[in-house]
């Protein structure tokens, strides 16, 4: 699961934080027991900015804000957001079955919007604008986008093709650290082996209610709607096992 590296605590590093895949979790871990909490982007002060956790042109402003000398960015911004920022960053991911994954994120809007609590998760599905950017091929998405089409950020609406999907796959492949929600302990044994970090414990964050019933009618929707991500795990999957296989024969 890790590329190898050299350990080191001056490097920068980007951290691809797909929405709903224990992103919230980790940015907690980093700022409590890895780096002081001003060296991590978003900071106190971009908190209350929804659009820190969203907007690129935000994101440039306060990376090049002299003021600002940040080791760790998160957020969620498109591995291309890399490039936009200059490069030169050490990066890792965690990634989600994508059915869970949709259902998290539409029970957490239930949870986070008043006048939504009333609606179904269906409902909240079938919103065109939350569907076009927070969850068709989302995954897929954040990492197969362009300095061009990514320089607004990861709500852009994306007319998806095989493209798409076999860029998101070769730019996953660079990614250093790749992890899996379904085992999350050992994505953070391998960031701390990698980037040589220690953490003091592990935080479990952000979580939401299960208690609506799901049908597998509309999990199988999902998954049709959301096919390229479906390969896309997969594929993330099958990297893992082999970084893994491969850290064994060494």
């Amino acid at each position: 699961m890790v590329l190898e590296i050299k350990p080191s605590m001056t490097e920068k590093y980007f951290f691809i934080h797909c929405l709903k895949a224990a992103g919230t979790s980790l940015f907690f871990q980093l700022r409590q027991q890895i780096f002081d909490k001003d060296a991590v982007f978003p900071m106190d002060k971009d908190m209350g900015n929804p659009l820190a956790s969203f907007d690129t042109h935000y994101l440039i402003k306060r990376a090049n804000d002299p003021a600002n000398n940040f080791q760790v960015y998160t957020g969620h911004f498109p591995y291309c957001t890399m490039e936009i920022l200059g490069g030169n960053f050490k990066s890792f991911t965690v990634l989600r079955e994508p059915v869970e994954r949709t259902l998290s994120y539409l029970r957490h809007h239930k949870k986070l919007i008043p006048e939504d609590r009333d609606k179904s998760l269906e409902e909240l599905y079938d919103d065109p604008f939350m569907f076009q950017s927070k969850i068709h091929n989302h995954m897929v998405k954040m990492f197969s986008l362009t300095p061009e089409t990514g320089k607004d950020g990861m709500l852009v609406k994306v007319e998806f093709t095989e493209d798409h999907f076999k860029q998101a796959k070769s730019n996953l492949k660079r990614v250093n650290v790749i992890g899996l929600m379904e085992d999350y302990q050992g994505f953070c044994d391998n960031l701390q082996d990698a980037f040589g970090w220690n953490f003091k414990h592990i935080i479990h964050g952000n979580k939401t209610d299960k208690s609506e019933v799901v049908s597998e009618a509309f999990k199988d929707r999902i998954r049709r709607d959301n096919e390229l991500d479906v390969k896309f795990y997969k594929f993330a999957q099958y990297l893992v096992t082999r970084r893994r296989t491969n850290e064994k024969t060494k």
